[in-house]
């Protein structure tokens, strides 16, 4: 069954930005969609056995900030 992560995204500042952490989010094993969203500076990951620590290095390695939303 799919599960959905819930992640904070800092210093995306434009579409590109968007679509290189889409691009990292995605890289993901496990990972079957990512919705990132520039003016919440959020994104939604959904997968089946998504290790949130690889999303997370993913998005970092392209130079963004990320973090788990609390309670997510």
């Amino acid at each position: 069954m799919p599960e959905t992560i819930e992640l904070k995204v800092d210093g995306m500042t434009c579409d590109h930005c968007v679509r290189a952490v889409t691009g990292a989010i995605t890289g993901v094993a496990g990972v079957t969609d990512a919705n990132v969203d520039l003016d919440a500076g959020a994104a939604t990951v959904t997968g089946e056995g998504v290790d949130l620590a690889a999303v997370l290095a993913a998005i970092t390695e392209e130079g963004y900030e990320a973090a788990a939303q609390a309670g997510r």
